[in-house]
């Protein structure tokens, strides 16, 4: 039978590996979440340019009603346009850098026909 190895050659390898592995797990963590909100800020953009153009549809304001339908926080952070029945809502995700926001910056369209005149 072998002798059993001996585990007293390297005390607290593992911490040191730990320690050396956190700056990686803690960059990939920042960047999952940093994935996250630009998938938020995508699907309340889709959502917002959706209501966007059923209100316009409807013969009502469609840039008021896109912005009206973004969270408070998405509203200083968006851009809204709407011409002809096409509502463009853009917004800049939430990051720790202008510039990382600006570079993640989503959009979303959605069209529709204008309301007709005189029912």
């Amino acid at each position: 039978m072998p002798p059993p190895a001996d585990r007293s050659q390297a005390p607290g390898q593992a911490s040191v590996e730990l320690l050396a592995a956190l700056p990686a797990l803690m960059l990939a963590a920042a960047i999952s979440v940093q994935l996250l909100l630009v998938g938020y800020s995508l699907s309340i953009a889709d959502g917002a340019a959706e209501a966007g153009a059923l209100a316009g549809a409807a013969g009502r304001n469609a840039r008021e009603a896109a912005r009206g339908a973004l969270p408070g926080w998405a509203r200083g952070r968006s851009r809204v346009s709407a011409d002809d029945g096409l509502v463009r809502v853009e917004v800049r995700p939430p990051a720790p850098l202008a510039a990382v926001a600006s570079a993640l910056t989503v959009s979303s369209e959605a069209w529709s026909r204008p309301a007709q005149g005189g029912g």
